[in-house]
């Protein structure tokens, strides 16, 4: 237990050499079936890595244009928003000082008082704020060489893996590293698979009801979806927000809700189940401990990286002996109620 917990706060404490160097980790994981493929093809290492990081980047900077343009749209929207969110409030403070016999100055006064207190509060986490963006563009920068490092050097990590352990072990060793790559590389490519999916379920839904700027919002929306049992709550919230500022009737807003909800069912009950965790089995219990886990020791890094590295866990804990029940804990497979223990078998044979 004191073990645990010195690497737990060890994980705390350094997390910010840690996070870059699992994310570098996982994008290296998912990126060696492209540079094995260059290799393949008789290209030397080196260049078949550097092709491979440059067409990754392009893929991300053309995303990011396209991101980028229909932000640009949005922006210039901005300030009528702005004015018809002002309308709805004024509304809303008329409304409750009539519903609930309070006079418009007392609400007035504590939206103000609110406000005050959000730009005190404000203040502080501005510089706060400049810290993790200034780190945080370090790591951008930083992130693309730990993945060319970790490539580069694969072989010689996979090396030291199996020096590590006895001869005896080394086939267990190499199915372990090999199931690890796989969950890996199949359950990011899933994610991605169900982003563009979701995002254009959400885009088509929101160009029906007539929500503008369908396609940012539905793109968002997949973005925060990628986030577990908590990303998808938030991106409800930002269409069905622009549908009450843009729209005469609330209704609107109504609509948004039951498609984003019809979405969510095809999502949780096949791309998810289907796509994603088809080679994933955690069960929901402690997928949503670790998420909040995740958050809690790293942030919303955490929150992304928490069900891939509990695959992980779970595919080493399958393989050796002694833990396989905790990787049965950690499934999804539902033991059968009528089936009996043997235990419980041992101790009815000597109660006769």
């Amino acid at each position: 237990m004191v073990g645990l917990f010195v690497f737990i706060t060890m994980l705390y404490i350094a997390k910010g050499i840690v996070v870059p160097m699992v994310f570098a980790m996982v994008i290296a994981i998912l990126l060696q079936p492209v540079v094995n493929f260059f290799v393949r093809k008789r290209m030397n290492r080196v260049l078949a890595i550097v092709i491979t990081l440059l067409l990754t980047f392009l893929v991300i900077a053309a995303f990011g244009a396209f991101l980028i343009s229909q932000l640009s749209r949005f922006s210039e929207s901005w300030p009528l928003f702005v004015d018809k969110f002002t309308v709805l409030l004024n509304q809303a403070i008329t409304w409750a000082s009539g519903y609930f016999d309070i006079q418009p100055q007392k609400i007035q006064e504590w939206i103000n008082e609110t406000k005050g207190d959000l730009i005190n509060t404000s203040g502080a986490a501005i510089g706060q704020t400049l810290v993790t963006l200034g780190s945080t563009i370090v790591i951008v920068f930083l992130l693309p060489l730990y993945v060319f490092l970790i490539l580069f050097y694969q072989p010689l990590l996979l090396d030291f893996i199996h020096k590590i352990f006895a001869e005896i072990h080394q086939s267990k060793v190499s199915e372990i590293v090999t199931q690890t790559k796989t969950v890996v590389q199949r359950y990011l490519v899933g994610l991605v698979i169900e982003a563009v999916m979701v995002a254009t379920m959400n885009s088509v839904a929101l160009f029906i009801i007539g929500i503008e700027y369908a396609i940012l919002l539905g793109i968002i929306g997949a973005m925060l979806n990628i986030i577990p049992y908590i990303g998808g709550l938030v991106a409800v919230a930002l269409p069905m927000i622009i549908a009450i500022v843009t729209k005469s009737t609330a209704w609107y807003a109504l609509y948004v809700l039951a498609a984003y909800y019809f979405i969510q069912l095809i999502d949780n009950n096949y791309i998810v189940p289907k796509i994603v965790a088809s080679k994933v089995k955690i069960n929901a219990l402690f997928s949503i401990i670790v998420v909040i886990a995740g958050n809690a020791l790293w942030g919303i890094p955490g929150m992304f990286l928490s069900i891939p590295l509990l695959a992980i866990v779970k595919v080493i804990f399958d393989h050796i002996e002694p833990l396989k029940p905790w990787g049965f804990l950690l499934g999804d497979t539902m033991p059968s109620l009528l089936k009996i223990p043997p235990i419980l078998k041992k101790i009815k044979r000597k109660s006769k």
